[in-house]
């Protein structure tokens, strides 16, 4: 029996891989069903850290891309002096998806195939050990970067808008995704989550200025990422997938894809020591050079953020020059090691029941409130 803890991307991407090596596999989901985390907000399936097509590797891998998505060609991309560019790639960018309990989420998609493929999935489960070994997939342990912003109908026309600044998200960036009638808006934290309410506040203003933001039935959403340096993937005979791991994209967050992969390189290796060397070999210089990225990015404030964006748009193809700044090499991943990094932390080190968008527990035991 392969045990499983967590019913999100990665570990039922784990239960996929595992059921097609004939285990059986038992997922073990401590909410009521996939997707309970989000809100139906709009997430992104980045498209550029590899020539295959994501939605072809995804095939490859035996995910099959039932769930609804919209290719996405075109950003227009606010800089920090005002300025706005519009970055048009040849292919799509990134596949626009929706995450949560409707049908058509990811999250319900890669559920119900599960399910048919025969892997047994007990919700309301909070099973925080795995004695006889497994996939921990339990999504992020602690808040590396923080999200906060609003769910809404609209009648704007579809359309994917980005903005970088300091007055907007500090160090991190603001985004505006709508789509059939449907949006989402955020600001995206990576420092300074105690002003979470006055960036939100800020990105709001922002876009009903630059891009017309119309909404109704508007509701909040928050949630949390976790990324680092992980120097392991595998605490004795469990192997940590997706968030838990770290794996996420430190730069932008689009960290979807990380997420399949290592889920399926566990589901599929068999043993941990297989899948310490299988992430090793397919994520770890990937995740050095988003680490790099992040680093750098911090510390390029706007002027710098002005010549970033730029930069993509130089081009003829943004999606290549974004394919540059994400590609792993060898100086990147040295630098990296420098850089802070912390193992997995145990399942039950997880605070129960938290879906806050930064965890107050947190804030009292660093003596910030």
């Amino acid at each position: 029996m392969f045990e499983i803890v967590g019913a999100g991307p990665a570990g039922l991407s784990a239960a996929l891989a595992a059921r097609a090596r004939g285990a059986e596999v038992m997922v073990h989901e401590q909410r009521a069903n996939a997707g309970m985390r989000f809100h139906g907000d709009f997430q992104g399936l980045e498209n550029w850290t590899s020539d295959t097509d994501v939605l072809a590797e995804l095939e490859s891998l035996g995910i099959q891309t039932s769930f609804d998505y919209t290719a996405v060609r075109e950003i227009v991309c606010f800089a920090p002096d005002g300025s706005d560019h519009r970055l048009r790639a040849k292919r799509p960018l990134f596949y626009l998806l929706r995450r949560g309990r409707e049908p058509g989420s990811l999250d319900q998609a890669l559920k119900n195939q599960a399910l048919h493929a025969g892997v047994t999935i007990q919700f309301n489960n909070r099973r925080r050990h795995l004695p006889n070994g497994g996939a921990v997939a339990e999504g992020p342990h602690r808040a590396d970067v923080i999200a906060v912003g609003y769910v809404f109908d609209t009648d704007m026309a579809d359309g994917c808008y980005a903005a970088v600044g300091e007055r907007l998200a500090g160090a991190g960036y603001s985004y505006l995704l709508v789509d059939k009638g449907r949006g989402t808006l955020a600001a995206c934290l990576f420092d300074r989550f105690h002003d979470e309410r006055q960036f939100l506040d800020e990105t709001v203003a922002f876009f009903r200025q630059a891009a017309g933001l119309r909404w109704n039935n508007a509701k909040r959403f928050g949630g949390t990422g976790n990324y680092h340096h992980p120097h392991g993937a595998v605490l004795g005979n469990r192997s940590y997938v997706g968030e838990a791991a770290g794996f996420q994209d430190a730069l932008f967050g689009f960290g979807l894809r990380h997420a399949l992969i290592s889920g399926h390189l566990a589901g599929s290796a068999g043993s941990s020591n297989a899948y310490d060397k299988a992430w090793r070999r397919r994520l770890s210089a990937l995740q050095a050079a988003s680490l790099f990225n992040r680093w750098l990015y911090a510390r390029l404030g706007d002027r710098g953020r002005n010549i970033l964006i730029k930069y993509l748009i130089a081009g003829s193809d943004p999606r290549r020059q974004l394919q540059r700044i994400y590609s792993p090499a060898p100086w990147k991943s040295a630098l990296s090691r420098w850089l802070p990094g912390q193992p997995p932390q145990p399942a039950d080190s997880a605070h129960r029941n938290c879906d806050c968008t930064w965890c107050r527990c947190q804030r009292n035991t660093a003596g910030q409130e």
